[in-house]
């Protein structure tokens, strides 16, 4: 049996961030995902799905999502039920979050709201947050001339099987 989803959408709110009695962090958080097709009126419309995620993931999203970010989810359906407050048994539907991926800068989300662009209104910043690279964010992503080992070669470089990685 196979049980896998992979959404991506905008958070309908900000994620709620809990702790278990034994200290496990647990989020959970709406992701509205558009469906690929219109309605009679020419309308996209979109489903609402519950999202849970746990331990450093949870903590994670709880604090760098926020009500309209973009996120992709990966994980499995999850239903079970309770018995509400009127005696009726209540029917739930979850998607456990495997991973979560932030799909936008810390900032996309709320600043195209009051600007209309998107990573920050048209000023100079790298679209993709800083925690997913491996340089410092005050440092270029280019070789100078001088440094570049390259630079001097005059003509194809020798590279022999046992220096290549595969």
């Amino acid at each position: 049996m196979i049980n896998r989803v992979v959404l991506v959408g905008r958070l309908t709110k900000d994620p709620e961030l809990r702790y278990t009695p034994s200290g496990v962090a647990m989020a959970r958080f709406t992701l509205a995902v558009n469906r690929t097709f219109s309605n009679q009126s020419g309308e996209r419309e979109a489903d609402f799905i519950n999202c849970v995620v746990w331990r450093k993931q949870a903590e994670n999203t709880a604090n760098f999502l926020k009500k309209g970010s973009l996120a992709g989810v990966e994980g499995r359906i999850q239903t079970g039920s309770y018995e509400g407050q009127d005696g009726k048994r209540v029917y739930t539907t979850d998607v456990v979050a495997d991973s979560v991926q932030f799909l936008e800068p810390r900032n996309g989300s709320g600043d195209r709201g009051q600007s209309g662009q998107p990573y920050g209104g048209g000023q100079q910043q790298n679209p993709y947050p800083t925690y997913q690279q491996n340089q410092p964010m005050n440092q270029q992503n280019y070789t100078r001339v001088d440094e570049d080992p390259f630079a001097n070669s005059s003509g194809p470089i020798e590279v022999s099987d046992d220096d290549l990685p595969f």
